[in-house]
């Protein structure tokens, strides 16, 4: 028994590129799929799957990522693995095309947690990561002109983001994200994001911190996406595998895990959960959120936005 589920991120996805975000997450879980097919593990699958969106400059991660205020593009990205709860990420890494890879290594190759900034381009370097520039022309074109709007808008303050966020939603979304249950019953998470478009230099949402954006135990494997600072407070993805521990199925984890951030917070969100039972679990409290997932017994991928 197997299953992966992605997402591609909650936000409001224009109409006319629906196909292409729809196409991009079967891909990743295309990918991710053959490798559970052929008795490979969670972990390398959700690498795996998320990979495949760090590659589709349709997403916000890796390449394709939006820019700092400066113009600039820090991503950050984890990797979980449940059954001991491993946790590797990176956060505020530049120039390199995979940061979930990179992730994965802090994870396997050193004793910490989370390396940032600065540091984990130097292990990036390390590890023989070569430099790659994520920044296409449509996201500089997109943060030449909403920039320019947010100066000529006379903001003064980073509360006042959220006016432009609500003007133009498509803003919010983005980061990627897999959960997958092997043929050995273990279970892993993946994410991976640029953020959200006009931030600080520096800021880190919720994507790198264990239990916020990331997180998987032996119960099942969860993946946010949306406002990170909502999220990183209710520490999201941990709290829906609290859920699931206390006898929620995923599904129904997913849906009590937003309906307590709406209480609590009232923060953008989206999440997906498989279980230690292979039950997938998508909920948001956004326009939409782009997903699909496989199972072994399932000859076709679901899909949804």
């Amino acid at each position: 028994m197997y299953t992966i589920l992605v997402h591609g991120g909650a936000g409001s996805i224009p109409k006319e590129k629906s196909e292409a975000h729809l196409e991009g997450v079967k891909e990743s879980v295309r990918a991710g799929a053959e490798v559970l097919k052929s008795g490979g593990s969670a972990m390398d699958a959700v690498e795996t799957a998320v990979k495949i969106m760090e590659d589709n400059p349709i997403f916000n991660s890796g390449t394709g990522s939006v820019l700092t205020f400066e113009g600039e593009v820090e991503m950050d990205a984890a990797i979980a693995y449940g059954p001991n709860f491993d946790f590797g990420a990176v956060a505020g890494v530049k120039n390199i095309r995979h940061p979930i890879s990179l992730a994965r290594l802090v994870m396997e190759k050193t004793d910490h947690v989370l390396l940032a900034g600065q540091g984990a381009n130097d292990f990036a370097k390390l590890m023989g990561f070569e430099y790659h520039n994520p920044i296409t022309q449509q996201r500089k074109e997109q943060w030449e002109k909403y920039r320019q709007e947010f100066m000529n808008g006379n903001y003064k303050d980073w509360p006042k983001l959220r006016e432009l966020f609500k003007a133009h939603p498509e803003f919010l979304h983005g980061t990627v994200g897999a959960v997958a249950l092997d043929s050995h019953g273990e279970t892993a998470a993946a994410t991976s994001t640029g953020g959200v478009f006009l931030k600080l230099l520096g800021r880190v949402g919720d994507t790198p911190i264990p239990g916020a954006g990331t997180y998987a135990t032996i119960e099942g494997a969860a993946s946010s996406t949306g406002l990170g600072e909502g999220m990183m407070r209710v520490l999201l993805t941990k709290t829906a595998l609290d859920f699931v521990r206390d006898g929620l199925d995923a599904q129904h984890a997913a849906e009590a895990t937003i309906n307590y951030l709406d209480n609590f917070v009232g923060t953008d969100a989206g999440i997906i959960i498989v279980d230690r039972n292979g039950n997938v679990g998508i909920h948001h409290n956004t326009p939409s959120m782009t997903w699909a997932y496989l199972k072994n017994d399932m000859e076709e991928i679901v899909c949804g936005i």
